[in-house]
């Protein structure tokens, strides 16, 4: 029964996880280990899975794995930005095509030059539709620092869109 269980959460949340931990790491091959790393606990730990909503509770375990793994690593290679070229809707114009693959380009362009928890906050809230409890809880931060998480990473993004710089 569980692994029944398992086998419909895989099913209905891979693409989303993956996407996910894809945006965090922007290396098709550590989103996939990842993914099955957050998998793989969602299994050890769906016996005591205590009933709150099973998306965030995933991501959250993504979230984790995610951690673990730059901990690991100690450094962010950002590769593969042709993942997101692949991502269109096959019946608008190749000039509609073109268009959208420029602005989700820039998209990316911003999300990385934010720090890795402004970009986790805005990845969670805006692109994923999680409410802000739920980011925070995501992210195991109190709901008031991930409520500023998200608002500076939002206004370093319209500073960037307004020719604004950077600065860290």
């Amino acid at each position: 029964m569980v692994s029944k269980y398992l086998d419909q959460l895989y099913r209905q949340y891979t693409h989303d996880i993956y996407r996910y931990l894809y945006s965090l790491s922007r290396n098709h091959h550590t989103a996939e280990d990842l993914m099955q790393e957050t998998f793989y606990r969602a299994y050890l730990y769906l016996e005591v899975y205590n009933g709150e909503k099973v998306k965030p509770w995933l991501f959250r375990a993504a979230y984790h794995a995610f951690i673990d793994d730059q901990r690991k690593r100690k450094r962010q290679q950002v590769q593969e930005p042709a993942f997101f070229d692949q991502i269109t809707d096959s019946q608008t114009s190749p000039d509609n095509q073109l268009i959208e693959q420029e602005q989700i380009h820039l998209v990316i362009t911003q999300l990385d030059q934010l720090p890795i928890m402004q970009k986790q906050a805005v990845l969670l809230y805006d692109f994923h539709q999680f409410s802000y409890q739920e980011s925070s809880e995501i992210m195991d931060i109190s709901l008031a620092y991930f409520k500023v998480l998200l608002f500076r990473g939002r206004q370093r993004i319209r500073d960037f869109n307004q020719g604004g710089e950077y600065d860290e």
